[in-house]
């Protein structure tokens, strides 16, 4: 009787909750700086496991070494270029840095003699941009304040990415940890959703496995492909801010907005410096590119990401401040698989009331 009361104490249990609740968030405290790459690590495997099954087979290696190897070419494919790209901005915030918080001289070349030939507004972009070349501080005092809050966002995007570059590799090492431990990580999963759910757990696994590779493959990866390509053209052709372009566009392709509002501009304004030969085919580059994700989305979304862009864009732009440069992609994901789960939950609550 005593052993029953004792169990059934109010206090007693309080304590314990507590007493887990702290062990909890002190566990969640203690990996929160590893909580966003090691997220984007799950999501990665997810995303490239089947392309991790089609290298094993053909290759006939073992899973370790297929781990290795794969693990090998997304580091190769995607930090090399990210790396340009980076260093790149990197450059270009330091500049600035050094004109809005230094006062030294920003330097700005003379527009080419094309430029005044442009209709309507050729001729006065042609004499703003000669004065601002002549003169910057004076020619740019009227948008002084408008371009310091631009440099300030510059300058912080740039000092976050090294940073995330390094979670980037971080996460896809833990990506490749994931691949080699994968028939476990399944299993895991398994478990986790028939505690929550009573049973439900394959189902909801694999819900959320081809959701996470549908948003991974129809939406991320399509966006890294896009920025990268783009980022190499700009720096193929010298453009100005190559790097700050390249981030703009990393962003504008995952929240889903077309990147040819960037490109198409770039390739016009290439006419007026760049041989006709070189320009024709930086413009023919960058339609590629732009066009890319009208070809490749309905292939790689065959099943479709059923979450509106709302929900891709708030988990993106929310990641990208909580998270930074990780949290661009990491966002979306979670958002998106919450956003289905609770849509499921939503219809079969819903169902008996219909029925």
């Amino acid at each position: 009787m005593n052993d029953e009361a004792q169990s059934t104490d109010p206090i007693d249990a309080a304590i314990r909750i507590g007493l887990v609740a702290l062990l909890a968030g002190w566990s969640i405290y203690i990996a929160s700086p590893f909580i966003g790459p090691i997220v984007w690590g799950i999501i990665i495997a997810i995303g490239s496991y089947p392309l991790y099954r089609w290298l094993q087979k053909k290759t006939g290696l073992g899973g370790g070494m297929t781990t290795t190897l794969l693990t090998l070419l997304m580091l190769a494919i995607l930090i090399v270029p990210s790396i340009m790209l980076s260093g790149a901005l990197v450059e270009e915030a330091r500049n600035l840095s050094g004109y809005l918080q230094e006062g030294n001289e920003l330097q700005i070349p003379p527009p080419p003699e094309k430029v005044a030939g442009w209709p309507v507004i050729g001729k006065k972009l042609h004499t703003f941009w000669t004065n601002a070349s002549e003169n910057p501080k004076e020619t740019l005092k009227e948008i002084e304040p408008q371009l310091k809050v631009v440099g300030k966002w510059l300058i912080s995007a740039a000092a976050g990415t090294g940073l995330g570059i390094l979670m980037f590799i971080f996460s896809i090492v833990i990506a490749g940890i994931f691949l080699a431990t994968a028939a476990g990580g399944h299993r895991a999963a398994v478990a986790i959703f028939d505690r929550l759910t009573a049973g439900r757990g394959e189902e909801l696994t694999e819900l959320s496995k081809s959701t996470v590779r549908s948003v991974v493959n129809g939406i991320l990866g399509i966006a890294i492909i896009q920025t990268l390509l783009a980022g190499l053209g700009f720096l193929a052709m010298d453009i100005p801010g190559a790097g700050a372009l390249a981030l703009v566009c990393l962003v504008l392709a995952v929240v889903q907005i077309d990147i040819l509002i960037i490109l198409i501009p770039l390739s016009i304004y290439a006419f007026s410096f760049a041989g006709t030969g070189a320009a024709v085919m930086f413009l023919l580059w960058n339609i590629a590119v732009g066009l890319m994700n009208n070809i490749l989305k309905p292939i790689l979304l065959a099943r479709g990401v059923k979450a509106p862009m709302a929900v891709i864009f708030v988990g993106a732009i929310g990641g990208l401040i909580a998270h930074g440069l990780v949290g661009l992609f990491v966002g979306a994901v979670v958002l998106v698989l919450a956003y289905t789960l609770f849509m499921l939950w939503l219809d079969e609550r819903s169902a008996p009331d219909n029925a």
